[in-house]
């Protein structure tokens, strides 16, 4: 591997070669449930970190056949892939929707600093 490269003293973004770190997409009715499925989930290590992005978001959906609308506190959980069913299922039971949003994406490049506190924090 070639020695880290940094610009302006910050780490340089490198690609996720192994991609075995992902970022969950979980919307709350309101903030004591934001933080309380926050903390479930980093306590019961099913994640690493969860941000609880500031105020709330707008959601513009179907339900039911009815557009509806809602304000939302938006979770942006990481965790790794191994750790995606029983987090789903942790979110699900703690969840007060019955179809709460659970999206996985892959994090395909980032730190090399974060990346292992990641896999620090999810073993």
């Amino acid at each position: 591997m070639a020695p880290e490269r940094k610009s302006n003293g910050r780490e340089e973004l490198l690609p996720n070669p192994r991609i075995d770190q992902c970022l969950v997409l979980v919307t709350c009715a309101n903030t004591i449930e934001a933080r309380r499925i926050g903390r479930a989930v980093v306590e019961a290590r099913l994640a690493a970190c969860v941000n609880i992005l500031p105020g709330t978001v707008t959601s513009i959906y179907r339900w039911k056949g009815k557009v509806e609308t809602a304000r939302e506190r938006l979770l942006l959980v990481k965790t790794s892939p191994k750790r995606l069913a029983k987090l789903q299922a942790a979110v699900e039971r703690l969840h007060s929707y019955d179809v709460p949003e659970f999206i996985a994406l892959p994090i395909n490049a980032g730190s090399r600093a974060y990346l292992a506190w990641l896999d620090e924090n999810l073993r």
